[in-house]
């Protein structure tokens, strides 16, 4: 008779959480906004309730995990595709309402600060102080419409094309895409060509950012 099969290694903590993470982003949702979706404590899934105050793991219930599935329709095929994806590939980063990131959110150099930031998983970089914003509206579209997740990375360079944040020293924060920067102008094409193209002076721009990664 041929050998029995070696049984499949269990799933580890890392895998289970990370598949959770990956089911809140897909629904366009924090690990916070996942739970109240599903009816649950908001800080359910947290980063800091995966550790015991003692280190060891904690692991979601199988109740908390149903009524995620549940919340956002999916099935336990496609969690198990979640799952089969693995870890690699996506890191925890801040996130904020575009329509709230305003304020106290960020510092001078355009880093995040301050209380309200949420935290989500997506794909890694190599820039650590990347940042997410979530859209709210249609003002963006077709590029980005309501709902969408944008990865923001302020170390990256920018150029001509690229799509960006920019913070003016008024306050006023803007997504639009790089057409032309001088040293004394920045020139930006609106992401929805019903509304019209700006024209800022580089001395009123506290800071600009590229844009990396969007959840289209």
């Amino acid at each position: 008779m041929p050998r029995q099969a070696k049984a499949q290694r269990a799933l580890t903590h890392e895998q289970i959480w990370t598949a959770l993470d990956r089911l809140a982003v897909r629904a366009g949702l924090s690990a916070s906004g996942l739970a109240r979706r599903a009816g649950l404590d908001p800080t359910t899934f947290n980063k800091s309730k995966r550790i015991t105050l003692e280190g060891r793991a904690r692991w979601p219930s199988t109740e908390s995990l149903a009524k995620a599935l549940a919340a956002t329709h999916t099935s336990i095929d496609a969690f198990v595709q979640l799952l089969a994806e693995g870890t690699a590939g996506a890191h925890a980063v801040p996130m904020l309402g575009f329509a709230q990131a305003s304020g106290d959110h960020f510092d001078d150099g355009g880093f995040p600060s301050g209380a309200g930031w949420d935290e989500i998983a997506l794909p890694a970089g190599s820039d650590q102080h990347a940042y997410a914003l979530k859209i709210s509206g249609e003002a963006m579209k077709p590029v980005y419409r309501d709902g969408t997740i944008i990865l923001v990375s302020p170390a990256s360079p920018v150029r001509r094309g690229d799509r960006v944040v920019v913070k003016t020293r008024s306050g006023e924060l803007v997504v639009k895409e790089l057409k032309r920067r001088t040293a004394r102008t920045i020139e930006l094409t609106s992401l929805n060509p019903a509304l019209a193209d700006r024209t800022l002076s580089a001395k009123n721009v506290l800071w600009m950012a590229r844009i990396v990664w969007a959840s289209q």
